[in-house]
């Protein structure tokens, strides 16, 4: 159930002491006339994604990986034939930490590298069938929990996710997010706003 179409679960905003306007009530404040941090949006989010990457580190922890590893296996597996020069753009993490996790990957046989056809130089990343099966397994894991978080809400709350979350995106890099989200010719298309 979610807690804010439950009134036994729903905050209670009433019992509020603080000034700061009620956002749970779409009393959004405008950040150039209210230099007030938006605690609540800050510790929402923060609760929500410890919990949501929390369910993963569980199924990680059994492989003694964590989550560079999830993040390195869930993008190869998404773009398979990667480059290691795509991935440190994706991850924006260093060639050194980058090293070391996908070294673990490499020899668990998570993921396999193979040599570019043009440029024998270049490394291009695939998930092996043990690799797409823990990203999938995680996926699933994560959706099932963005499902329950969904469940009860209008239809359209999926889409206004979408777009609150592309909005968190810095302007620059919304284009080429959005291409590796939902790239040209895939299964999952964009929805519409």
């Amino acid at each position: 159930m979610n807690p804010f179409l439950d009134p036994e679960l729903s905050p209670d905003v009433s019992a509020r002491t603080d000034t700061q306007p009620n956002r749970l009530e779409g009393q959004l404040s405008d950040p150039l006339r209210d230099p007030a941090p938006m605690f609540d949006l800050i510790e929402l989010l923060f609760f929500a994604y410890r919990d949501f990457v929390g369910d993963a580190d569980r199924i990680l922890e059994t492989y003694r990986f964590g989550r560079a590893h999830h993040r390195v296996v869930h993008f190869v597996t998404r773009q398979p034939g990667l480059t290691i020069a795509e991935l440190l753009d994706i991850l924006r993490i260093t060639k050194q930490s980058l090293g070391r996790v996908l070294k673990e990957l490499l020899d668990e046989g998570f993921v396999e590298s193979r040599a570019g056809v043009n440029d024998r130089r270049q490394r291009h990343l695939y998930p092996t069938a043990e690799g797409r099966r823990l990203a999938m397994d995680l996926a699933q894991l994560q959706s099932e929990r963005f499902a329950h978080a969904l469940e009860g809400l209008p239809c359209e709350a999926r889409g206004h996710m979408i777009q609150f979350f592309l909005a968190m995106i810095d302007p620059s890099d919304r284009a080429h997010v959005s291409a590796l989200v939902w790239p040209e010719g895939s299964a999952q298309q964009r929805p519409a706003r």
